[in-house]
């Protein structure tokens, strides 16, 4: 799968969290824009990892910090 075909699963899959209908862009941050908190982090990562069947480490969910870097992290995963 390219990464546009991950962006637009991703995108269908953040929108019972986008709570406040934030443009998604590869720029918007989790914290800061989308105010995610912990435990909505962890239903949405739940949801990709169904959704690839992969697994995002702990250390990979640190250094993701915006919509960019998890379509990126998602598409390296489901490559291997």
């Amino acid at each position: 799968m390219d990464r546009s075909a991950v962006d637009t699963v991703i995108r269908t899959l953040i929108e019972p969290f986008n709570k406040k209908q934030v443009s998604i862009e590869d720029s918007t941050t989790f914290a800061g824009d989308l105010e995610f908190d912990s435990l909505t982090v962890m239903d949405f990562v739940a949801a990709i990892e169904d959704e690839f069947d992969i697994i995002i480490s702990m250390n990979q969910q640190a250094e993701i910090e915006t919509y960019g870097n998890l379509v990126d992290a998602v598409h390296t995963l489901q490559g291997k």
